[in-house]
């Protein structure tokens, strides 16, 4: 019995694993995506909402549409950047005091500190593949006519 359950899970995760639909459906909502229809040379930019089984539900200029998955030839998406878009860098520099000794009457000499920062706003990165429709089965042949 535990057997024919191990291979039951097991051919489920090989299912799932051949499932290129469910790699859309594992995005983060709000993640920027190009979505190419059947029919159009034009892609869609839209960023992500929710993903179903028949449909890809995406925001486009404020608006939420639902693209049917049969519909959908291809889906580009952008990976979100660890960190984000900006990087910081700051540098902070120590003088030693000059040790040589100064005019009478000068005071003595103190190390001093300097530090900048620099303030950077890096490019987004670019799309990546994610959904490929899969070829469609090649059609069986026709019975020949008499």
């Amino acid at each position: 019995m535990s057997r024919v359950l191990l291979l039951l899970l097991a051919a489920m995760t090989a299912f799932a694993a051949d499932d290129p639909w469910a790699k859309v459906r594992d995005l983060k909502g709000g993640t920027e995506l190009r979505i190419y229809k059947k029919g159009t040379a034009q892609p869609v930019l839209a960023k992500s909402d929710d993903v179903t089984d028949e449909n890809l539900i995406v925001v486009v200029k404020n608006a939420q549409v639902a693209i049917p998955k049969d519909q959908v030839d291809r889906i580009d998406y952008r990976p979100s950047k660890p960190g984000g878009r900006f990087t910081t860098e700051t540098k902070t520099k120590t003088t030693e005091p000059d040790t040589t000794p100064g005019p009478p009457g000068h005071g003595s000499t103190v190390p001093g500190t300097s530090t900048t920062t620099n303030v950077g706003i890096g490019s987004k990165p670019d799309f990546e593949l994610i959904y490929k429709r899969p070829p469609s089965p090649p059609k069986p042949p026709s019975p020949p006519k008499n």
